[in-house]
């Protein structure tokens, strides 16, 4: 990433973050308007959308900024001393307004109000515990996947958070920008301004749980073999 500059990986961050999550909050406001009041098959809608775009967001834009599109990813990043703090002050704003951006885009897309604030409830202990668990596995995905198989992380991203739509009861946000964006859209995907701030706490525990094991599962980075001495002749 140092061949781009701060500039362009910081708007890499912001639109990647609002095409993410205008695909979010769009495919939710589709698949609602579809499904026939049918809650499981606009969820299910919601959930292809989501993985396919992540897919294509990472596969685009992870060479140049690292496509987090995700202030928890960017702070492991930050723990773990790979990415400078200057630019991690900058990732996660740039994050967050792309996030609120997406959510208004999705909203003129849809010719609805541009200035909404949920009324979706999504509180509760089993509620947090699925946002700590749901980062979780994200961040494992991305250190484990980043250091045996780097090629597949937007498909290994991609299919996690569409198990994760599914075996978690908060439907796995597991990004503090899209808590904070969803919470600015009264339409499926949305969580009430109340419920984003517990959202937001336990999406950064998980994911700091998550640097913590596997900065001891996988140890430090093996060294490269050396080259085998020639035979002096």
């Amino acid at each position: 990433m140092a061949e781009f500059s701060l500039s362009r990986r910081i708007a890499a961050e912001f639109m990647g973050t609002a095409l993410l999550v205008a695909t979010v909050v769009g495919s939710g406001i589709m698949a609602e308007s579809l499904a026939g009041g049918n809650t499981a098959v606009a969820l299910l809608g919601n959930t292809l959308a989501t993985g396919a775009i992540l897919v294509v967001l990472i596969a685009a834009l992870g060479r140049i900024s690292g496509a987090h599109f995700n202030p928890a990813v960017s702070l492991v990043f930050l723990v773990a001393r790979e990415l400078r703090a200057r630019d991690f002050l900058c990732y996660v704003p740039a994050q967050v307004l792309g996030g609120i951006a997406g959510t208004w885009l999705a909203h003129l897309m849809f010719d609805l109000p541009l200035l909404q604030l949920s009324q979706h409830g999504r509180h509760g202990p089993a509620q947090v515990l699925s946002e700590v668990v749901a980062t979780f596995g994200l961040l494992a995905t991305i250190l484990g996947c980043r250091r045996s198989r780097p090629d597949i992380i937007p498909v290994g991203v991609a299919l996690y958070v569409v198990a994760g739509y599914w075996f978690t009861a908060s439907t796995c946000f597991a990004n503090p920008a899209v808590a904070i964006a969803r919470s600015l859209t009264d339409t499926f995907s949305g969580i009430r301004p109340v419920d984003a701030p517990w959202f937001i706490l336990a999406e950064i525990a998980g994911a700091l749980v998550a640097a913590g094991v596997f900065r001891w599962l996988l140890g430090p980075e093996p060294e490269m073999a050396s080259a085998p001495a020639r035979d002096p002749a």
